[in-house]
Parts: structure tokens; sequence; C-alpha cells
């Protein structure tokens, strides 16, 4: 039985070493308990507390004068907190039962936190986006109330724990204890599944993505499923693609070496795009250029970890295949294949692949008096020096420009001071300190420094004499400013707003460079409003090259129609 330590006048002066060591190693002031009976406290309290985003979406449409919308709610609460009891049996007893549970309820903590606050989904997809995660953005992501978070669900809790004792059983006796007690779960789970089983199951035909909210299963499995694919990726060496590439004949015929640059944006969405007839103009520049603009674009993903890849692919959506993608080599490869030099710039965290193996430079950790404040870099590191580049190399050449761009949550240290125009802005990454008005307000300053870089680009590229040359803008996924409570980016494709699926897409030509190509600049112009996707990326920049490979497919190549000859 628990004794409460007292410290009494007849304390000898030698025994005050003993005596402190008791008082630091005093529990809590209850009695032992099994590790199944903390088993089923936890996974209530991952129900009730973890799970306000499952709750929210599972039930807010049902009306409670209904009692069959009592029994399915409460039998669901039984299945999740016993499917949680038996996964939790399976790994956690006297011994690993403290540190366990003191890194779930921390990490549930969190969860909850951008679940809750920007609806964020755990799938596979975000998973891996959160593992790829650098410091800086973390760093980001950090704000007072998610601390206060962790602290009030994450820490509390995981103390509680850390001060529990345990019942001493045998080996047989708890192994015939935790049998009884995953049999006794299974069958609570079966028999509340046949309760409700007709609503369950149209529920979560209707609501798939549901499964992605339950919390900690959702990024447990989803942490599981990453780890194995990125372990396997990383055993099998990346397949070739492409490797018949070349040049087409008419290469012959010209005078100069060609130069390619391909941004790929961060985080734009259509809806905001000026161009694309956004209330805002939020692309002066590019609309007083002669730039050919795509309305209708869709992405491969919601996150980089997914479109990256995707659209330098010859798989795209259309044929989606995430090994296929990560475990072939990427358009780039192919244009090497054939005799063209390319690089990667990058201010953000890497190709996610598309460059292995090839020339790359990471530019966000530059020094730079006026783009680098120490932690992070404004895109226009991105051209600096480029023309050196074009002397290095002197040949054919295609660089692409990976951006930082809208990346959120901080839209606000996306830009310099000189495009703060929309005003009043939100000036932190907690969106709940903040208006939605200055959060959009905030967004698109960022895209008029996009705009902003796009044309210098584009001076960048008329000021050089000494190729023909192009520039091709396409952004990765879009990003949802809080409708239906949205924010941020990341939802499962099937469910994912217009907002994080359509994205603005905008090219310039040089006049020699359409000349030599045998383009026709008016029916370039006038297909650009038909509906496309990330899918015509890969095999578009192969056309507007000229490489011959039989990976080429000349259906997704937009410029195929409007090319002479």
């Amino acid at each position: 039985m628990y004794k409460p330590f007292s410290i009494t006048p007849a304390d000898k002066p030698g025994e005050t070493k003993n005596r402190h060591s008791t008082i630091f190693n005093q529990k809590w002031p209850l009695a032992p308990v099994s590790s199944e009976s903390l088993i089923v406290a936890a996974s209530l309290f991952f129900s009730v507390f973890s799970n306000q985003a499952f709750w929210s979406a599972l039930l807010s449409d049902r009306s409670w004068s209904v009692a069959g919308n009592w029994l399915f709610g409460g039998a669901t609460f039984v299945i999740i907190t016993a499917i949680h009891c038996a996964l939790l049996a399976l790994v956690i007893n006297r011994w690993t039962a403290k540190p366990l549970l003191v890194v779930l309820f921390i990490a549930n903590a969190m969860a909850a936190y951008y679940m809750r606050h920007y609806t964020v989904f755990f799938d596979a997809g975000m998973v891996r986006n959160i593992l790829h995660t650098d410091v800086k953005e973390a760093r980001e992501l950090l704000s007072f109330n998610l601390i206060i978070q962790i602290l009030v669900y994450g820490v509390v809790p995981g103390a509680f724990v850390m001060g529990i004792q345990f019942k001493q059983r045998s080996l047989r006796r708890a192994a015939l204890v935790r049998a009884g007690f995953l049999v006794g779960s299974a069958i609570l789970i079966v028999v509340c599944v046949a309760l409700v089983f007709q609503d369950m199951a149209a529920t979560m035909r209707n609501q798939k993505e549901l499964r992605y909210l339950i919390t900690p299963g959702n990024y447990l499995t989803s942490l599981a499923r990453v780890l194995t694919a990125d372990t396997n990726q990383a055993r099998a060496a990346r397949l070739p693609l492409g490797t018949d590439a070349a040049l087409a004949a008419s290469w012959d015929k010209r005078s100069k070496p060609a130069l390619l640059i391909v941004v790929v944006g961060e985080t734009a969405r259509a809806a905001n795009w000026g161009l694309n007839g956004y209330v805002r103009q939020t692309t002066p520049r590019l609309a007083a250029s002669d730039v050919i603009n795509y309305p209708h674009v869709s992405s491969c993903g919601t996150n980089t970890e997914v479109s990256l890849p995707c659209m330098f692919s010859p798989f795209g959506r259309k044929n989606y295949d995430e090994k296929k993608i990560r475990g072939h080599e990427s358009l780039l490869h192919v244009l090497e294949h054939s005799g063209i030099k390319t690089l990667w710039r990058d201010n953000q965290s890497g190709c996610k692949g598309v460059c292995d193996g090839l020339e790359q430079q990471q530019l966000e950790n530059s020094r730079h008096a006026t783009l680098c404040d120490g932690e992070r870099c404004l895109d226009e590191i991105l051209l600096d020096n480029l023309e050196a580049e074009l002397t290095r190399t002197k040949g054919n050449l295609v660089v692409v420009l990976h951006q930082l761009g809208n990346h959120g949550p901080a839209y606000y240290r996306r830009y310099p001071a000189a495009f703060r125009r929309f005003t009043p802005t939100c000036e932190t990454a907690d969106f709940g300190k903040c208006s939605q008005q200055e959060i959009v307000n905030s967004y698109d300053n960022a895209l008029l420094y996009t705009d902003h870089f796009l044309d210098q680009a584009i001076q960048r590229l008329k000021a050089q004499r000494t190729h023909d040359a192009a520039m091709i803008y396409v952004s990765d996924h879009g990003e949802s400013l809080g409708e239906n409570g949205f924010y941020l980016h990341g939802l499962p494709y099937a469910m994912a707003q217009k907002e994080q699926t359509q994205v603005p897409m905008v090219m310039w030509l040089s006049d020699s460079f359409a000349s030599s190509f045998g383009l026709d600049m008016d029916c370039l112009r006038k297909r650009a409003s038909l509906p496309i996707s990330h899918d015509y990326l890969f095999h578009s920049v192969l056309g507007l090259l000229q490489v011959k490979t039989q990976v080429y497919d000349k259906s997704y190549d937009l410029y195929a129609s409007c090319r002479a000859g």
C-alpha cells in the first residue's frame, strides 16, 4: 500500500541523503494498475480529446432529435476506442507503456491541433510531407497556441503516465489477461459494427477520407505505409527512362543553342491569379508582357511530395502509380539522355527525386545582402548569377527554378515590404489570430511577388543574346484560404477543393525560339483556353525541344498541333 513520507523532528542528520532519495522516488498516490487499464484509459482519452475533427466531420450533418443518430454516435465511439485498445495492446506492456504513450500523447496533441485549425488529413501523402519538412518550415508552423495544446494534451497526461506503478503478474497470467483483452476488444467492435452496420457502411463508402481523421490510427498507419514504400524504393535503383532520347534532325539547322527555364511554382492557386480574371490584378507585370496564359490547369496532387515527381513523369495523374513514378527516372533524365544539359536550382526543400544524380543547386541557405535574412531567401535568389550558368554551359540548357512561392502558412514572409499592397495583412503563421481577409491579403501579396519574379526572369532571358530562350511557369498545387473551413493544402485528392487542384500556368517564348522551333504563336494562344493538367508537362517539354523518344506521347503535347512540319 502507498504510504506518504513525512519529515519528523526525529530524523537524524546522517539520514538526510537517504530521505532526499526517497522524496525523488515517490510515485503518484494511486494503487498499482494493470497495463490493460492504462490502455483503456489512454484509448478513451484519444477518443475524446484527440478526435474532435473526426467527430465534427462524422456527426455535423446529423440531427440529435433522431434516436438512431445517438446509437450511431455511441457505437462509433465504442468502435474507435476498442480499435485503439486492440492496437495498443499489441505493443504496450509495463516496460514499453510509458515511453510509447508519452510520444503518442504529444504526437496526438500536435495532430489534433493541425486537423482542427487547418483541416489537415493525415493520409500517406501528408505524412510524407511531414517527414520531408525541413527545420525552417517546421519552425514557421510553431505557435503559442500549439505549444499550449502540447502542454495540456501531451505533457500533462504524459507526466501522469510516468508516475504510474504497474501491477506485477507472472508471464503466464499476463499472457492470458492480454489475450482475453484482445478478444474482448474484438467482440466489442463486432457487436457495435453489427448494431449500426448499414449506416456505417454507407458513411465509410461515401466519406472514405474520414479514416484519415481518426487519431492516432491515421498517422500511424500512414507512417507505416510511407516507411515501407520509401525503404523499398531506397533499396532499388531508379529504372531508366527514355534512354533512346535524341535530338530531332531539325536541330542541325539552328545557329543558337536553346535555353528553357521551367519555373515550378509553390502553392499558387488559379482562383487568385490575375491573368485568370481574379477580382484583383495580382499579375500586373505578366499582364503587360507577351505571355500565353493557361487558365484551366489541374494539378497532379495537392502537395509537393505528390505533384512534383508526378508532373515530371510520363505516368502522370491519368495512370497514377506512385511506385512507378518514384521508381523511374524523370523528364530531366530523358533530356540528359538526349544531350541537353539540365540544372535544378532550389529555394525550398529539394527536388523530391526528380533531379537525383543530376546537377542541382540548393540556394535557400545563400548569403545575400538584400534577398536573404539568415533564415529564408526571397525567390529572386534563383535568378542570382543565372547568366554565369549560361556562360559555363554554353550549349543547350534546361534550368528548373523551384520557388518558395506562396508556401504557407507564413505568407507574409514570402515577399519584401514593397509588395505589401493589399492590407491589412496576417503577420503570423497562426491563422487563428487573423481574419480570413487578412490571410487572403497576405497570400495575394505573395502572388504579386511571384508576378515580379517571373517578369524578372523574362527580362533576363530577353537581355541575353547567346540562346534561343523560353520560359514555362506552372504551380505544383493550389491552396485553401478558408473556403468551407479548409486552409493550406494536402487534402486527399478525391475530396480536394478546386482551390487546391486548379493551378496557374504561363509560357513566354522569345521570337527567335518560336521561329527556330517553327511554332505558330496565334495557334498557341487559341489553344491555351483548353483544359489541361500536369500530365501535359512531360510530353510538351519533349515536343517543344523536339526530343525524339518512345516515351513521348504526342496527344499530351500542347504544342504539337501548332508546330510547322
